[in-house]
């Protein structure tokens, strides 16, 4: 821990605890406010998108270009558009039913979480 920058205007949002940017951050593997069990959670959320649903994706043990590179891949296979938020990938529509099988494909414990 050091001078307790969180933000910066070349790189955005930094982690706290490295102070390294969100995107490339190692010491956590998953988004703010989700619990560090090794466990992905795919759920839906709406609130702040006009009631338009994204799925989320927290948890993922990747970071940087690799979460990229994965959050490409599930939304091809969803055909739909999407990012990646400090280390939660959100993607447009209701995709839970297809992403769970295919994060489970790829060996990692995954749960349905929310509605």
């Amino acid at each position: 821990m050091s001078g307790g920058y969180v933000y910066s205007t070349q790189f955005g949002q930094l982690c706290p605890q490295c102070d390294q940017p969100i995107a490339e951050c190692r010491c956590r593997t998953t988004g703010p406010g989700t619990p560090n069990d090794g466990i992905i959670r795919v759920g839906r959320q709406t609130q702040g998108r006009k009631g338009k649903g994204v799925t989320t994706v927290h948890g993922v043990p990747l970071h940087g270009k690799e979460l990229t590179a994965l959050a490409k891949e599930l939304k091809k296979k969803c055909g739909s558009g999407g990012t990646t938020r400090d280390g939660v990938i959100e993607i447009q529509g209701d995709h839970r039913d297809r992403l769970i099988p295919e994060l489970q494909k790829r060996g990692w414990t995954v749960k349905r979480s929310g509605n």
